[in-house]
């Protein structure tokens, strides 16, 4: 009998999280150097740091190359940053080996076809709401929210709740 999503979450230790259209909507202002500015979720932002905290990896493969992210990132405690990833399963691979992780320990939550073969190989695969429908019908959990609004929160508050390590924020200065 196969276990259901809140079964799978119990085991969760990793969360790995594409950028564009998972942290941000996907859009991109373009300023007159030439810089790209995205926009990303303060909720999100809370969740990150709050599950970092809490003892959870937390990891970030990205194909977008833009440092921006790396800086907001490691604002949030997240160490572990990876951009412009041509092959996510490969350094998907690589950051297993690295760390010791089993794939059945990680939720990753993609939103596009360049997350599709990360997501065939998890524990937990999972996507925004507004995700490409090949990545909704590979997810066995679909956020009621769309990429840069809260869909990262969503897994992980569940994960974090169903640990009992959600509600507790005692002692932590945000």
């Amino acid at each position: 009998m196969s276990k259901n999503f809140k079964e799978l979450l119990s085991g969760i230790t990793t969360f790995i999280f594409d950028v564009d259209g998972v942290l941000t909507d996907g859009s991109v202002t373009l300023l007159p150097d030439g810089e790209q500015v995205r926009k990303m979720n303060i909720k999100d932002g809370f969740a990150l740091q709050l599950a970092i905290k809490k003892g959870y990896r937390v990891a970030i493969i990205s194909g977008g190359k833009s440092e921006s992210i790396r800086t907001r990132m490691q604002g949030l405690g997240v160490t572990d940053v990876y951009l412009g990833i041509a092959n996510k399963v490969e350094k998907f691979d690589d950051y297993l080996i690295s760390e010791n992780i089993k794939p059945e320990e990680v939720l990753y939550m993609g939103d596009d076809l360049p997350d599709f073969e990360v997501m065939k190989k998890v524990g937990v695969a999972v996507c925004p709401f507004d995700a490409a429908p090949e990545i909704v019908a590979l997810s066995l959990y679909v956020s009621r929210h769309k990429g840069g609004e809260g869909c990262v929160r969503d897994v992980i508050e569940q994960t974090l709740r169903l640990h009992n390590k959600w509600f507790d924020v005692s002692g932590f200065v945000w």
